[in-house]
């Protein structure tokens, strides 16, 4: 069991990206599950997202993000909501493709206004997909991640992880049961 982590950045090694793979990291800790994520970074799909078929790239993520069991799904905040980059992904998936997979949504923001976006947004959409998602999602303001030495992100993944891990730990309990 591991953590597979879905960026919806149109750029490639994105600071959502750097966001996400830090709370993959805090959370694996968390669960005692390996280091090591799978990283599906859409930006490198770009316009295969778009040919029907799917594509053999797009086929895989399809496939590795409906298999996970935590999903820590990123976007940065884009009009107060996430990119339709994610949206055309998230599309592609058959309906209730989520269920049994525990989905974590992180947003990254400029402002503090766009807040809720993580809830109100991104969070509906993988409960649509069958995802069950413990609450809350993760609201992460630019300005945090840009500190060199990351301890301004650590200080926001901390408290997060400290309230959604034990629901990922009972989720994946009765997953096992």
């Amino acid at each position: 069991m591991s953590v597979t982590v879905l960026v919806g950045n149109p750029r490639p090694g994105s600071r959502t990206a750097s966001a996400a793979l830090a709370a993959a990291d805090r959370v694996a800790a968390a669960l005692g599950l390996p280091g090591g994520h799978d990283l599906v970074e859409l930006a490198v799909l770009g316009p295969d997202l778009l040919v029907p078929g799917p594509p053999p790239e797009v086929a895989d993520a399809l496939h590795r993000v409906g298999t996970a069991d935590v999903l820590i799904v990123a976007s940065p905040t884009y009009k107060a909501t996430y990119t339709g980059l994610l949206k055309v992904f998230l599309d592609l998936l058959p309906s209730g493709a989520l269920t049994g997979t525990t989905a974590l949504p992180l947003l990254v923001m400029g402002s503090p206004a766009h807040t809720l976006a993580v809830e109100v947004h991104l969070r509906p959409l993988l409960v649509e997909l069958g995802a069950e998602v413990p609450t809350p999602g993760l609201a992460v303001l630019q300005g945090s991640i840009a500190a060199g030495d990351g301890s301004e992100l650590d200080a926001v993944l901390a408290p997060w992880v400290q309230r959604v891990a034990p629901q990922i730990r009972q989720r994946l309990r009765g997953a096992t049961a």
